[in-house]
C-alpha cells in the first residue's frame, strides 16, 4: 500500500505540472485530476484505516441508541463521554434506522467526508481568488487543483479518514464555514459553525474567530451588521437545544472527557501541550513554511492593491475606453449609443474602482481568517495539553488551513486590480505553482510514511486496540452476565464485549473521576472509588493489549483487594494479565479458563 500511495502521488504529480495550463482552461480536464486527486486521498487513508479507540466509544453509545438504551456507554448511566454529539447521532442513524453495522458506516462516512475535504479546499481557494478578481479578469481554477492536491496528502486528515472518528467531518466543517463567508452567507455559515462545535469542542475556536471577523467586516462597511446577526441566530438555533437537551438529560454542560481533560492545572497542560505542538511543526515543515510565506507576502503587498485601484479610479478616459470597447463587443451594434452610454457612466464614476479595491480587501481578509483559525486551532490543542493519539489529531484542520490560504494568496496577489486580464505570465514563474504544490505533496505523504509518530504508531495502535478487543470479547462472552470490568481502554473492550460494564479509570465515561478524581497531567483518577465504590469484578490494567511475558505482579492500587490471574493466549507467545476480585478469584478464573483461545497459567509459588 506505501508503494501505490507514493506511485499515486507521482502520477498526480507529473500530470499537474504537465498540464497546469490546460487545468484553466479545460472543465473536463480539470474534472479528471480532481478525480485522480480524490484517488489519491483514497489510497493515503486506507494506508492507516484503523479504527480508533475514541471511536469504538463512541460506536458503544450508537449501538446503545439503536437499541433502545439512550446515548449512554454502560445502560442506566447517563454519562457523557463523548464530545462529538453530531457524529454519533450520524453513525446511529443508519443503525436505528436499518440495522446497519456502526463501525462500518462510521468508516465509510469518515472517508466521503475526508474527500469532501478535498473538494471544498479546491472550491474554497478559487472562490477567494475569485472574489479578488476584478470584472473580466479569467479565471483561474488550477489554483485550487493544488490546494487540493496539498490536502490530499496532509498526513492526519488521511491518518484519522478511515479511523471511524470524528476528524474528518470536523475538517470539512471548517472549510465549509470558510467557503460559507466567502460566499457572503453567514446564516449558513453560523449553522455550519454550530455542526462544528458539536462535532469537537475545538468548533468554539472557529466560532468564535468567524464571529469576530464579521463583526470587522461589518465596522468596515463590507457587510450589513444583518451578517453577524444572522451569523449568531444560524448558530444558536442548534447550539441552545443542543445544550438545553444536556443538562437536562447529563445533569452537565461539559462532557466527561472534556472535564477530565481540563481538571489540572493549565501549567500542566502547556507543559503537554508545547511539546505535542512541536513535534506537529517538526513533522509538518512543509505546510508550515509555506503558510509562512503566504502571510509575509500578504502583509508586504498589503497596500499595492489600493494604489493600482486609485489610479484606475482616478483615470476616467482610460476607464471609458475599455468599458466602451467591452460592451461593443458584447453588445450588437443597434445598441452601441446605449453601451457607449454605460461606459462613459462607468468611467465618470469612481466607485467601480473602489468596488476593485473592496473585493480584493474582502478577499485577503479571508485568507487571514484562515491564518487565524490555524493559530487559534494550534493555541487551543497546547491549552488542552495536546493529546494521546498519534499523528496529532488536534491539528488535524491546520494543514488543509494553511493549504487553501497559501494558494488563496497566491491567486489574490496575482490579480489583475486594473479591471482586465493579466498579461501571460512566463512559463518559469507559472510553473512554480504546481511544482511547489506536488513537491510539498510528496514529503507531506513520505512524512505520513515515515514519521515514527504516524504508520508505524499507527500500526502498534492497530495491534493493541485489535488485542484488546479479543481480550474484551472472551471477557464478555465467560464472566458473569452483568459483570463489571475496569479499564484503561473502554472502547476496544467493549467492541466485542457485549454489556458488559465497563469503568473507564481515567474518568472519560465516568463522571466521578472526571469531576471529582485527582488530575495529574491531563489525566484524572480515582483508584480508592474505583476498589471500594464501584467493586469491579476483574480489572484489565493494561491498555496496550498483550505483553510478551506473564506479569505476576499487581498494580499497588488493586493489591489487598484483587488478585492476579494470568493466561496465555493460545497458539501465540502472549500473556494478558486480569484481576479477579480476591473474593470471587477462584469461581471468576475457572469461567474465564473455559474459553478455547485462553489457558490460565498459575504465577510460580
Amino acid at each position: 500500500m506505501v508503494y501505490a500511495v507514493v506511485v499515486a502521488w507521482l502520477v498526480v504529480a507529473a500530470i499537474v505540472v504537465l498540464t497546469w495550463h490546460r487545468l484553466d482552461t479545460d472543465r473536463g480536464w480539470r474534472a479528471f485530476v480532481l478525480t485522480l486527486t480524490l484517488g489519491l486521498s483514497l489510497l493515503h487513508q486506507l494506508l492507516f484505516a484503523t479504527v480508533t479507540e475514541d471511536a469504538l466509544v463512541t460506536f458503544r453509545y450508537a449501538q446503545n441508541i439503536a437499541d433502545g438504551n439512550g446515548p449512554v456507554f454502560n445502560p442506566g448511566e447517563r454519562v457523557e463521554g463523548y464530545t462529538n454529539f453530531s457524529w454519533l447521532v450520524l453513525v446511529a442513524l443508519p443503525r436505528a434506522a436499518f440495522g446497519a453495522d456502526v463501525r462500518t458506516t462510521a468508516v465509510v462516512f469518515g472517508v466521503l467526508a475526508a474527500l469532501g475535504c478535498v473538494l471544498v479546499s479546491c472550491f474554497l481557494a478559487n472562490r477567494i481568488v475569485a472574489a479578488a478578481a476584478p470584472d473580466g479578469a479569467q479565471p483561474r481554477p488550477a489554483i485550487g487543483v493544488a490546494a487540493a492536491v496539498l490536502t490530499a496528502s496532509a498526513g492526519g486528515l488521511a491518518v484519522y479518514g478511515a479511523s471511524g472518528s470524528e476528524v474528518p467531518l470536523f475538517v470539512l466543517l471548517v472549510l465549509a464555514t470558510g467557503y460559507a463567508l466567502a460566499a457572503r452567507r453567514p446564516v449558513v455559515a453560523g449553522v455550519l459553525v454550530a455542526f462544528a462545535v458539536m462535532t469537537s469542542p475545538e468548533g468554539l475556536v472557529i466560532g468564535v474567530l468567524a464571529g469576530l471577523w464579521l463583526v470587522g467586516a461589518a465596522l468596515k462597511r463590507k457587510h450589513s451588521w444583518w451578517a453577524p446577526v444572522g451569523y449568531v441566530q444560524g448558530a444558536l438555533v442548534f447550539l441552545i437545544p443542543r445544550l438545553a437537551w444536556r443538562a437536562t438529560f447529563y445533569q452537565h454542560f461539559l462532557p466527561a472527557p472534556l472535564a477530565a481533560k481540563l481538571g489540572g492545572t493549565l501549567g500542566e497542560r502547556v507543559a503537554a501541550g508545547w511539546p505535542y505542538l512541536s513535534g506537529f511543526a517538526l513533522a509538518h515543515q512543509g505546510f508550515l513554511l509555506l503558510g509562512l510565506v503566504a502571510a509575509v507576502a500578504l502583509v508586504l503587498r498589503r497596500t499595492e492593491p489600493a494604489v493600482r485601484g486609485s489610479r484606475a479610479a482616478e483615470s476616467p478616459a482610460r476607464g471609458g475606453t475599455a468599458a466602451f470597447r467591452g460592451t461593443r463587443a458584447a453588445e450588437p451594434p443597434a445598441r452601441g449609443e446605449a453601451a457607449a452610454f454605460r461606459g462613459a457612466r462607468a468611467a465618470e464614476s469612481p466607485a467601480r474602482g473602489d468596488a476593485v479595491v473592496g473585493t480584493a480587501v474582502e478577499a485577503k481578509a479571508l485568507l487571514w481568517l484562515l491564518f487565524a483559525m490555524a493559530a487559534g486551532l494550534a493555541a487551543a490543542a497546547v491549552l488542552i495539553g495536546g493529546d494521546p493519539g498519534p499523528s496529532w489529531r488536534l491539528l488535524a484542520p491546520l494543514p488543509p488551513l494553511l493549504a487553501v490560504a497559501a494558494a488563496g494568496t497566491y491567486g489574490v496577489l496575482t490579480a489583475d486590480a486594473v479591471g482586465k486580464p493579466s498579461p501571460k505570465p512566463r512559463a518559469a514563474g507559472t510553473l512554480l505553482v504546481p511544482v511547489t504544490a506536488c513537491g510539498l505533496a510528496g514529503i507531506a505523504v513520505l512524512v505520513s510514511v515515515f514519521s515514527p509518530e504516524m504508520l508505524d504508531r499507527v500500526r502498534v495502535w492497530h495491534s493493541h486496540g485489535t488485542e484488546l478487543a479479543e481480550i474484551g470479547g472472551w471477557l464478555g462472552d465467560y464472566l458473569p452476565p452483568g459483570s463489571v470490568v475496569s479499564a484503561a481502554a473502554p472502547g476496544a473492550l467493549a467492541a466485542h464485549g457485549g454489556q458488559l460494564l465497563i469503568i473507564d479509570v481515567l474518568g472519560r465515561t465516568d463522571d466521578h473521576i472526571a469531576r471529582e478524581g485527582r488530575h495529574d497531567g491531563g489525566i484524572a483518577t480515582d483508584y480508592d472509588y474505583v476498589v471500594n465504590g464501584r467493586r469491579p469484578t476483574v480489572a484489565v490494567p493494561a491498555d496496550d493489549g498483550y505483553a510478551d511475558r506473564q506479569h505476576c505482579a499487581i498494580d499497588p492500587v488493586y493489591a489487598g483487594k484483587y488478585e492476579v490471574a494470568t493466561f496465555r493466549r493460545v497458539g501465540t507467545p502472549y500473556w494478558v494479565s486480569v484481576y479477579p476480585r480476591a473474593e470471587q478469584a477462584k469461581a471468576l478464573v475457572a469461567d474465564l479458563d473455559k474459553g478455547p483461545d485462553f489457558r490460565y497459567v498459575p504465577c510460580p509459588a
